[in-house]
């Protein structure tokens, strides 16, 4: 499972049994802040989740910013769950890229846009495994 965490949205992404692809799952609210990572254990549970890649969003320099400092806070209350953290510079852009390659329309929806950023750090994760 990969988790894109936003200042307002969260977008989730779970992988096949086979660890070889990923599917956009959700989007869910950041706040309030319990509800969310109540909402993402929930998700794990019945998916029979084993790790959490959840996407860091650092400095095009690699260092970290205010927003992977904020993501790593957030990360900590994920128990119960291996934690994994992913470089997801610039997987806003693809995702968005993504998505109007398959002419959907996401400026209504920008739910749509942190769904693909979690499947984007999800595959990235995998790709390397």
């Amino acid at each position: 499972m990969a988790i894109d965490v936003g200042t307002k949205r969260i977008g989730v992404a779970l992988s096949d049994y086979l660890l070889m692809f990923a599917t956009g799952h959700s989007c869910i609210s950041r706040t309030p802040e319990n509800e969310a990572v109540d909402q993402i254990l929930k998700i794990a549970k019945e998916n029979n989740v084993k790790k959490i890649v959840v996407g860091l969003p650092l400095n095009m320099d690699g260092t970290k910013g205010f927003q992977a400092e904020d993501c790593e806070k957030f990360a900590k209350k994920i128990e119960g769950y291996e934690v994994i953290f992913e470089d997801e510079r610039l997987t806003s852009d693809t995702a968005e890229e993504n998505l109007r390659a398959k002419k959907i329309d996401f400026r209504k929806n920008k739910g749509l846009v942190d769904i693909e950023s979690a499947c984007i750090i999800l595959e990235q994760y995998l790709s390397r495994k």
